[in-house]
């Protein structure tokens, strides 16, 4: 399934080295986007906050937070990727875990302010992010092949785990305690990433960081090349079409079960979304890596579902069947999240996946940033989430049957002999690993 590798050189499939990187990408996943995910918990207590201080937008305000976080986090990945193959990916994952660390450390300082939580929460944290996440995918192609779906599922499993164990976790510390010790107890777990960084070189021979002249390294900053596949322009225009609610219910999910169901606790369907996306990713992930299967039909496949069960949430009459299309959403989601990186290295290769991943995540920043404030001021207006989740679902739907144009043209390898001289000599480089 996955794009020929040049010069020879492919990944072994595993070692020691390579299931420890695995390991460590699990870690930084979980890390990230549990954090991400659980937002929703922190969101509760801050626009209680915001309202006690008279706030009038209060939700469209502690959604931001969130909403920066999420688009920090994903308008930066570009960056990442070109990063990653300027400085290597140890050092790009050793200074965004860093910046983690000291954009939630100050955040704890600063939880009365709103303005300066965008920054240190939103922008610092996400900016951090963004560069220990990009690097902890682009590094699974370099030491996996025939299993790179298998190890994507896993690493992705670890944003499932993760947004289990932290609603609970972060409940008690705001129960127990308050906002600020929350925040330095995520302070101190977002070290992980930058220790992460320390697994994140590549195995000898391969094409991760290649030592260049001042005038090959300057152009080859961004990868055109990736550019000239009809195919991954057409799948990063419409994955993010689709994301525009992907992170609704993730922010607003407590609030929304406090309008329906009173009696029930709202955290219990993350931590659902948590355990059935793990489950999702690792059955998708597997069965991504099977010869017959078609990768892209199976993330089509995956927004519609997405779509289709956001936007029953409002109907739902019984606890039980929220609970039940919340597990769906978690199923199809862990399939959408397992099959980037796999589908990035089958249209552009090992050469082009750190770039394929960063600007394609880049995109997805733009819709995924506005859909919970948008969600937010609908609330604000509307008093009622019904109309929020209905519009947050469906252009999931639209982006999955989007993506069909991707079937209409003829799979392009990113190998240099049919990318032209430009690949070709890149594709000659030989590899500097990471010091």
């Amino acid at each position: 399934m996955s794009a020929p590798e040049a010069d020879g050189w492919r990944p072994r499939d595993g070692g020691l080295h390579g299931w420890l990187v695995v390991a460590a990408s699990f870690c930084v996943n979980g890390l990230v986007f549990g954090l991400i995910n659980s937002y929703s918990v922190i969101y509760a207590r801050l626009q209680e906050t915001l309202i006690q201080a008279g706030e009038t937008d209060a939700s469209s305000m502690a959604a931001l937070v969130g909403s920066l976080t999420i688009g920090a986090t994903f308008s930066l990945s570009p960056v990442a990727g070109i990063l990653t193959d300027m400085l290597g990916l140890k050092r790009t994952t050793l200074v965004g875990g860093s910046l983690a660390v000291i954009g939630m450390t100050l955040s704890s300082f600063l939880t009365h302010t709103v303005e300066a939580l965008c920054v240190t929460y939103g922008i610092i944290f996400g900016i951090g992010a963004s560069l220990a996440y990009t690097p902890s995918l682009a590094v699974l192609g370099l030491h996996f092949r025939e299993k790179l779906g298998l190890v994507n599922g896993i690493v992705c499993t670890g944003s499932s785990v993760f947004t289990i164990a932290l609603p609970p976790i972060l409940s008690f510390l705001l129960q127990e305690g308050d906002l600020p010790w929350a925040l330095r107890f995520l302070a101190i777990c977002m070290a992980g990433l930058a220790a992460a960084s320390f697994l994140f070189t590549p195995p000898k021979g391969s094409q991760a960081t290649a030592e260049k002249s001042p005038t090959t390294k300057k152009q080859s900053i961004i990868n055109r090349d990736n550019w000239r596949v009809k195919r991954y322009v057409i799948w990063t225009i419409c994955i993010p079409c689709s994301l525009f609610g992907y992170f609704v219910p993730y922010v607003h999910m407590v609030k929304f079960v406090d309008e329906r169901f009173p009696t029930e606790d709202g955290k219990i369907l993350i931590m659902c979304i948590g355990l059935t996306s793990g489950l999702g990713r690792l059955i998708f992930g597997k069965i991504g890596d099977l010869p017959r299967v078609d990768r892209i039909l199976l993330q089509q496949v995956s927004f519609i579902s997405m779509g289709a069960l956001t936007m029953l949430m409002v109907w739902a009459p019984t606890w039980p069947w929220m609970v039940a299309l919340v597990l769906g959403i978690g199923i199809f989601d862990g399939c959408f999240i397992s099959l980037i990186g796999p589908i990035a290295f089958d249209l552009c290769g090992p050469q082009g996946a750190s770039q394929a991943i960063g600007f394609l995540l880049g995109l997805m920043s733009i819709p995924m940033t506005l859909g919970p404030p948008l969600a937010g001021m609908l609330y604000d207006k509307t008093s009622s989430y019904q109309l929020a989740f209905l519009l947050s679902g469906l252009p999931s739907i639209l982006g999955g049957l989007a993506l069909t144009a991707m079937h209409c043209f003829k799979t392009e390898k990113a190998d240099p002999e049919q990318k032209g001289p430009e690949a070709a000599s890149l594709i000659e480089l030989r590899v500097q690993p990471d010091k």
